[in-house]
Formats: C-alpha cells, sequence, structure tokens
C-alpha cells in the first residue's frame, strides 16, 4: 500500500507532512506541483469527492497576488479549477491519495494518526 503526495517540496506544511510520513514509515511517491504539471481532468477528479472550496487556498499567497477580477470570479468549481490548474501554487496542500481516493488535504498530526496508523 503505496500513497501518493501532492505538493511542493519547498512548502513549509508538505515539509512537516512529508516528515510525518517518513518518521512513522509510510510509503509515498510524491508529485510535485512545481515540475510536473497537475491535470484538469485530476482535479475534476478531486472535486467529484470533495468540493472544489477544499483545495482552492484562497488564503495563500499566490490566490491573494491574482488580479482582484480573478479573484473574485472564484466562486464555483469550473472557476477554481481553472485557476489552480494555471496556477499550481493555489491548490491546498498536501493532497494524499491512496489508490486514486483522497485521504487527507493539507496536515493535521492528530488526523493523520487515525488515517496512516
Amino acid at each position: 500500500m503505496k500513497y501518493l503526495v501532492y505538493g511542493i517540496p519547498n512548502c513549509d506544511v508538505t515539509k512537516k507532512a512529508l516528515k510525518w510520513l517518513d518518521a512513522h514509515k509510510v510509503p509515498y511517491d510524491f508529485f510535485n506541483y512545481k515540475t510536473d504539471d497537475i491535470s484538469t481532468a485530476k482535479l475534476e477528479e478531486w472535486c467529484r469527492q470533495k468540493s472544489w472550496e477544499v483545495f482552492l487556498n484562497k488564503r495563500g499567497t499566490t490566490f491573494k497576488s491574482l488580479h482582484p477580477a480573478v479573484q473574485q470570479n472564484a466562486t464555483n468549481e469550473k472557476a477554481a479549477i481553472e485557476i489552480m490548474a494555471a496556477r499550481s501554487s493555489t491548490i491546498k496542500r498536501p493532497v494524499i491519495e491512496l489508490n486514486g481516493k483522497i485521504v487527507a488535504v493539507g496536515f493535521d498530526e492528530k488526523k493523520y494518526e487515525i488515517i496512516f496508523l
């Protein structure tokens, strides 16, 4: 059983998650948003599993640096997917899958203990 972790290696939250997974010997592969483009199809798949609001990080600096009109348009799944596909740094991190199913978004040590141990 190997997980797939989506994130950015220099992101502090992703670093914490990977450190925790390593410390608990949880096997995973890493998908780097910065070097590997996330497909629109993958984002749509995620949004079928959880609401688009879970994935679009409106509190991050990348989203805040977008043109105000783009920010204001982020009110539905289609617009959110377009933003995330064009600017992967707007996706909350990390997203962790097992066999194509999302098991975690972000890092929460207590939740990780329930999910992975």
